[in-house]
């Protein structure tokens, strides 16, 4: 596995990002009119406070998108695995596979492990890993417990911004899952996944 150094704790990184949170609210003192300008983009867009756990970069392509390639979609993953044990999979150099972001069962925490300007390798298909942005959730596919109130409001904040932020219109047909991919090999996020309350909750953020 491959290390970046010591992990900060949950507390720490929940702090953290009540910090990035306000700079992206333009609550922090804008010190150039760009900057100023960035932030207002970024309080639009509304993301939820997120954190950055960095994948091996032996698991993602670096890009520019979207100058290298737009953004159409939004790909749902259940992880299969605790969020623990995920992320040592992402930051393992000879695993080959990462995500955008993976929110947690409990109570919604989000860790961001390859930048959206990169590309992640999530959906098992390059056209799609060039052209979206991949949400791992904690969780099995036949564990409905899994999907807690906290999750799907967490994730669908997260969607609702990409959508935002790239254009991406907020329908089934760009908000899409792992299995909806074409040629996909995976099941998730499975027959407990409850399309129609996420979808409400995106549209609603």
């Amino acid at each position: 596995m491959e290390t970046h150094g010591r992990t900060p704790s949950r507390r720490t990184l929940l702090r953290s990002g009540a910090y990035l949170g306000a700079a992206a609210a333009g609550l922090t003192t804008a010190t150039t009119p760009a900057l100023a300008d960035a932030r207002r983009v970024r309080a639009a867009v509304a993301y939820p406070p997120t954190h950055w756990i960095p994948a091996s970069t032996s698991n993602y392509r670096v890009s520019s998108r979207p100058t290298s390639y737009p953004i159409d979609f939004v790909v749902i993953h259940v992880t299969q695995e605790t969020f623990p044990d995920a992320m040592k999979i992402f930051q393992d150099p000879a695993k080959q596979v990462s995500t955008h972001y993976m929110v947690a069962s409990a109570d919604g925490y989000i860790g961001q492990f390859v930048r959206e300007k990169d590309v992640a390798w999530h959906a098992g298909n390059r056209d799609y890993n060039n052209r979206s942005i991949g949400i791992e959730h904690e969780g099995w596919v036949d564990k409905p417990e899994y999907f807690t109130d906290a999750l799907y409001e967490s994730s669908a904040t997260l969607t609702a911004a990409i959508c935002d932020r790239y254009g991406v219109p907020k329908t089934r047909t760009h908000i899409i899952g792992h299995n909806e991919v074409p040629n996909a090999t995976h099941t998730d996020p499975g027959k407990y996944w409850d399309w129609d309350r996420y979808m409400a909750l995106v549209k609603a953020a």
